[in-house]
């Protein structure tokens, strides 16, 4: 697919930093040179690798909701969304990425020390 045809496709999948419910799993789903250089996430999310979707999304609950995001909520958050959608997932990507998050005065948290 192109990023038009991602973006058209997953438009209606979107969701604002604001409307995002408690409880929600958020997958912080930044490309992995994106990730390894960042400075915070948001809290309580859990990184999964976007280029191995097909590896993890055996781990989510089919049918139960999740969030994905990236940097700008651009196309690897709304591929993934639509990937993990096509396994059966509730998966919504956050429109605007971490960067609407923070901009919209949203709590970030730390990135995790490695052992």
């Amino acid at each position: 697919m192109t990023t038009s045809e991602i973006d058209r496709a997953s438009e209606p999948f979107g969701i604002d930093p604001a409307a995002c419910e408690a409880g929600v799993p958020l997958l912080d789903v930044r490309r992995a040179a994106t990730y390894a250089t960042a400075s915070s996430r948001i809290g309580g999310a859990h990184w999964r690798d976007p280029a191995a979707v097909a590896t993890w999304a055996g781990e989510l609950t089919p049918g139960a909701p999740v969030v994905v995001y990236c940097v700008h909520g651009h196309e690897v958050s709304r591929s993934v969304a639509l990937q993990l959608r096509a396994a059966g997932i509730e998966a919504r990507f956050l429109r605007g990425g971490i960067e609407a998050w923070q901009a919209a005065g949203l709590p970030l948290e730390g990135m995790p020390r490695v052992a």
